[in-house]
Formats: C-alpha cells, sequence, structure tokens
C-alpha cells in the first residue's frame, strides 16, 4: 500500500509533466480534437459550453496534493522521505537540463494558450445565452488566469517568452525569445489591472469559491513587485551576461532602491482596499478568541476573508495519507527540526533568546493551561510553544489529528500505550517508528497544517475538502512590512503590518519583546523573515522566500536537521530520552544556477530563439 500511494503522488506528477507540452513548439499538437469533441462553433453558441471552456482554463491552476516542491522538500522546513523522489533528486543536486522534475514550463503555457482561444471567442457567444455584463467578468477572469499563469512561470524559471496571442501553427517558432524581467513584471501588472476592472469586489455566492476578485488582483500585484524588488532580480551580479542570443540583457544590472517602495505601495493597495481581513475563530460564531482554532482553522473552512485565491480542486486525501503519522499514514511529508526551532515560544520570544523560558531537555512536568498545547510528558523542546507549532507540526508524543473515535485513536498506539489518546509514535520501536515502517519518517516529525480532526486516515476518510489556499491576506501584510523595513525602516506601519499577523498567533507586539528591532533595517528583516518562515510553512513561501532573497547557499539552510529517528529505544518508548537528540539527517547540495530551475533542453531545441537560463 506504500508503494501505491507513493505511485500516486508522484508517478501522477510526472505524467501530468510528460502530457503537458512546450506551446511555441506544439500548436499542431495542441489545435488537434478529438472526433468525439465539439466544433469550434459549437462551443460558442451556448452558455454552458462557453463556461466549460473557462473551467478548463482555471483547470492549469496548479493543482497539488502538497507534495510540490516548493510545499514540500525543497526548503529546510520540510523533507519527504522516500530518496527517490524528485525533490529529493533536486536536493541531493541530481537533476540538469534534462529532468523533468517539476516541470510546469509547458503546463503553465497551455493555460495560456486556452486564455487567448477563450478571450478571442466568447464574444461570439449570443447574447441571449451570456449578457454583456457576465462576458465581461468572464474576460476578467480570464486574464487574471492569464497573469497567474505567467507569475508562476516567472518566479520558477525567471524571464518569460511573452505572448499576446494565439501562435498560428504556421509561425517560425524561432522568432520568439524571453522579454526582459522588468517587461515580465509589467506584463502581468497589466493583465491585473485589467482583470481588476470588472471583477467583484467580493463574490456573493459559495458558488463562486475559487474565482479572482479585485483583492486577488492587487494581491498578485503585490507578489510580483516583492520578486521584483528583491536581490535575486534587483541588481544581481550573476544576471550580468543573461542575455537573449542577440544581446539584449534580461535583468536589469544596477540595484534600484525604489523598487522596495513600488512593493511597499501596491501591499498597502491590497490593504487599503479593505475587503479582507485575516480569520480568527471568532468568524466561525465562537464567543472567545483562540490563536490556536485561529490559525488551524484557517485551513480548514469551505472560505474564509482571508483567502485572496484557492485551489478547490485539490488532492485532500493523498495530503492527509502522507502527512499522517503510520499506521494509519504514510509518514511522508516530514517537518525538520529547523522549521521547529523556528516557532517562538508562548511569550512571543525565539528560542535563542536567553529570556524565553526554552528548555531544550527533559520531560514537561505538568500539561499546560491550554488543552490545545502540550501535556505532561511531552519533551521540554515542545513545551510552551506558540500556539501555530501544535496546529501546524506533529511532533512524537502528539495525539494523531485524523483520528476521530477512542478506537482510531487507540489503532496508533502500541499495547503499552493504549489511554485513547492515540499519541504518535515516532520513535524507532514505535508504531509510527523506523523498525515498523521502514524508510519513513526521517525527522521525528510530519506536517500537520491543512489536516482536520474529523478525517479518519485510519479508514482512508477525509471528511475536509475545502480549498487549497494560494494566496492569503496574512502574505499581504507581511509583504508590507518586509517592503516597508527595506525602504523606509523607521516607519511604524513596519510594526503595526507584523503585529497583525503575531496577534492572531496569539503573541505579544514585537516592540513589547524585541524593542532594539523597531527601527533597525537588520534586525527587523529577521524578525519579519521568521514570522513568514512560520506563517507560511508548507504554503511553498519559504522556498520563494529563501530564493528570491538570495540565502539558498546559507550552510544552516541546506544541513537539515531532524530527531535521533535511527536510535533504539530498547522498548523504552516516549520514555526514550536519546531519541530528542538533534541529528543531522540530509547535508543538501545547492550551486547558485538552481535560483532558476532549467528550461527543459528539448524545449530550448525546438525554439532556437529560447535561452537556456544561466549556469544549466
Amino acid at each position: 500500500m506504500k508503494i501505491k500511494i507513493m505511485r500516486a503522488t508522484y508517478i501522477k506528477k510526472m505524467a501530468a509533466g510528460l502530457l503537458v507540452l512546450f506551446v511555441l513548439g506544439c500548436s499542431k499538437y495542441l489545435d488537434k480534437k478529438p472526433d468525439n469533441l465539439l466544433t469550434e462553433e459549437q462551443v460558442w453558441q451556448t452558455k454552458a459550453n462557453a463556461e466549460a471552456y473557462l473551467n478548463n482554463v482555471y483547470s492549469y491552476v496548479y493543482n497539488t496534493d502538497g507534495g510540490d516542491f516548493a510545499s514540500m522538500g525543497a526548503s529546510d522546513e520540510s523533507s519527504v522521505c522516500i530518496t527517490t523522489t524528485d525533490v529529493r533528486q533536486m536536493v541531493s543536486g541530481n537533476w540538469s537540463a534534462t529532468s523533468s522534475y517539476f516541470y510546469n514550463w509547458g503546463h503553465f503555457y497551455a493555460g495560456i494558450r486556452k486564455s487567448f482561444v477563450f478571450e478571442k471567442n466568447i464574444d461570439k457567444v449570443p447574447s441571449v445565452e451570456i449578457g454583456e455584463d457576465l462576458k465581461k467578468q468572464y474576460k476578467a477572469e480570464n486574464r487574471f488566469l492569464r497573469g497567474w499563469y505567467y507569475l508562476q512561470i516567472l518566479k520558477q524559471y525567471g524571464p518569460f517568452v511573452k505572448l499576446t496571442d494565439v501562435i498560428p501553427s504556421d509561425a517560425d517558432f524561432n522568432q520568439y525569445p524571453r522579454a526582459h524581467f522588468d517587461t515580465c513584471v509589467a506584463y502581468i501588472n497589466e493583465l491585473m489591472d485589467q482583470a481588476f476592472v470588472d471583477l467583484p469586489a467580493q463574490w456573493g455566492s459559495s458558488n463562486n469559491y475559487g474565482r479572482p476578485t479585485k483583492g486577488s488582483c492587487l494581491g498578485v500585484k503585490s507578489q510580483v513587485a516583492l520578486l521584483a524588488a528583491s536581490p535575486l532580480w534587483n541588481g544581481n551580479p550573476a544576471f550580468a551576461s543573461f542575455k537573449n542570443q542577440d544581446g539584449t540583457p534580461l535583468a536589469s544590472s544596477s540595484y534600484d532602491q525604489e523598487r522596495w517602495k513600488i512593493a511597499a505601495d501596491a501591499a498597502r493597495a491590497m490593504i487599503d482596499l479593505n475587503t479582507n481581513k485575516l480569520f480568527t475563530n471568532l468568524d466561525e460564531g465562537d464567543p472567545v478568541f483562540d490563536p490556536f482554532l485561529s490559525v488551524r482553522d484557517l485551513f480548514l473552512t469551505n472560505w474564509n476573508d482571508e483567502i485572496l485565491f484557492a485551489n478547490v480542486n485539490w488532492w485532500t486525501w493523498g495530503y492527509v495519507k502522507c502527512a499522517s503519522p503510520g499506521p494509519g499514514g504514510y509518514n511522508m511529508y516530514n517537518a525538520t527540526q529547523n522549521l521547529v526551532d523556528a516557532f517562538a515560544m508562548a511569550n512571543g520570544r525565539t528560542i535563542d533568546d536567553p529570556n524565553s523560558g526554552y528548555v531544550e531537555t527533559g520531560f514537561a512536568g505538568e500539561d499546560s493551561d491550554k488543552d490545545w498545547a502540550h501535556k505532561k510528558g511531552d519533551w521540554n523542546m515542545y513545551a510552551n510553544r506558540e500556539a501555530r507549532f501544535y496546529a501546524f507540526v506533529q511532533y512524537n508524543g502528539r495525539p494523531v489529528l485524523a483520528a476521530p473515535s477512542t478506537d482510531d485513536r487507540n489503532y496508533f498506539s502500541s499495547d503499552a500505550n493504549m489511554d485513547g489518546r492515540g499519541r504518535a509514535e515516532m520513535y524507532y520501536n514505535g508504531k509510527s517508528g523506523q523498525k515498523s515502517r521502514g524508510t519513513n519518517n526521517i525527522t521525528g516529525y510530519n506536517a500537520a497544517k491543512r489536516i482536520s480532526p474529523g478525517d479518519n486516515i485510519r479508514n482512508d476518510v477525509v471528511s475536509y475538502h475545502g480549498p487549497y489556499i494560494l494566496l492569503r491576506y496574512a502574505e499581504i501584510l507581511l509583504n508590507y512590512a518586509e517592503a516597508l523595513n527595506e525602504y523606509d525602516p523607521a516607519n511604524p506601519a513596519i510594526v503595526w503590518a507584523l503585529n497583525q499577523v503575531r496577534s492572531r498567533a496569539g503573541l505579544p507586539g514585537i516592540e513589547e519583546v524585541y524593542p532594539e528591532a523597531v527601527g533597525n533595517k537588520d534586525l527587523m528583516r529577521k524578525h519579519i523573515l521568521r514570522e513568514r518562515n512560520v506563517e507560511f510553512c508548507f504554503e511553498g513561501d519559504r522556498y520563494y522566500t529563501l530564493t528570491r532573497r538570495l540565502m539558498m547557499n546559507d550552510p544552516s539552510v541546506q544541513t537539515i536537521y531532524g530527531m535521533n529517528v535511527n536510535g533504539d529505544d530498547g522498548g523504552l518508548g516516549f520514555s526514550y530520552t536519546g531519541f530528542y537528540t538533534r541529528t543531522v539527517f540530509q547535508q543538501r547540495y545547492w550551486n547558485d544556477k538552481m535560483y532558476l530551475f532549467p528550461i527543459q533542453q528539448t524545449d530550448i531545441e525546438r525554439n532556437r530563439a529560447l535561452v537556456q537560463n544561466p549556469g544549466w
């Protein structure tokens, strides 16, 4: 069964990568239609068919089970336990321009091409079928999607080939070079500005969940502005020779401080739109604010006002199965000690702060006064931590999330531990340990974000099928704080924006615990980036933050720690202290060429105007 889930998760991705083809070289293939499909004229004669085509444009929004490279395994927050998976090959340096690892270039161009087809034909639908206002809305959604796909290419591969229409099948495909990075940014912003006009501020019906809004457009503009301001693209000397074949540069060679102001203004524009806010458990009708329920249930609601854009069709079961402990789950999506160390204490201080109260060794002598926090007998490393730690990380001894009944919880326990709690046994001889599970779980931790306590992974029942959040308001707040800190470090709005996110997590204001950071660009930057690390763990943000800020080559990022999962507990179980020894389980490989993914060599050969990314 373990092998089946590995295949379901990873071979599925490989097959998907092979099925999508680079748009510039494959227009004839994309134009082919099986005999049983509607003719082009029939598609644009009814509302139902036109909407089905638009839904097909939506289908290129990245559909994941949480196991894509950015959200699981490519940064220091997580790993995938099976060594043969694509992401493990990447972080070992075993890839080249002939590899197909997470090759999304052709996938997104296929979506872009279909967006052009939709835009060129939607006006053919009779007005009795679709009124003019609805056509404007559909065009706006379509333009947003095109800009979204271009943004994903820009983040993963850098400058793209800017297309503004469908390429004819008889076109000379060698006449389509890549555009300058700044041109790409401007084009994405142009598409977002166009979409903004005819999109609603909010949708009034649950039938529209997953569709963009005005806030979605401004959120994308915030993302792309922050990317443009960051060191990867703001005067990076490594890109000095990154040029098209005619010598046209593809990136700016000089640093521009003003880009940080542009990024701050873009985030502020989304904030000032005043259509979105941070989710809390009060939004669910609870009478008292609870930070744990707020950060946990943000990902367990059908929709909420924090979400700016999301995929409503992600593979929930695959994620829950891969992230849950054995024997019901597969222990595949592992959090790291690096991430665990990033979470603050409940008092808001980091664990390296002598005043934090952090204790590295020994067992907690009593339960926390919070029912969701640590219990007596948990290792002190996990005691008195902030709410997000308990909501996002499964650690040794923490009760399994996806096990609703006493009998289900006992299923995860050895005979000596059957007390109805279902504490995850990640020590060597435990039910989720190395002896029982073979190569599974290499860190002693699993991801817990997005897993519902109503799920029953023992019986493969996943009750929650809400959206996979791709963009949310908390990111805009931290984008604002980060950009403003680089441009105007004395601005009080930095503290305001950062504290919005800290407060929702139940932490005191940054000025209360670290007043020396206020107005200090370097110190405040560390706190803002740590906040991003924790708040967006397993959401892909950590990978792109490390790449855009040129931090991937830091030894602390490439040296991955976990617990001593291979230490034989000799039957001591949870009382075995040797398990809690920090252990280097992976020394990852890094080469600066990996800041951008390679374009597959086959696509370089199809389009002779297309230049490869530096170093590949």
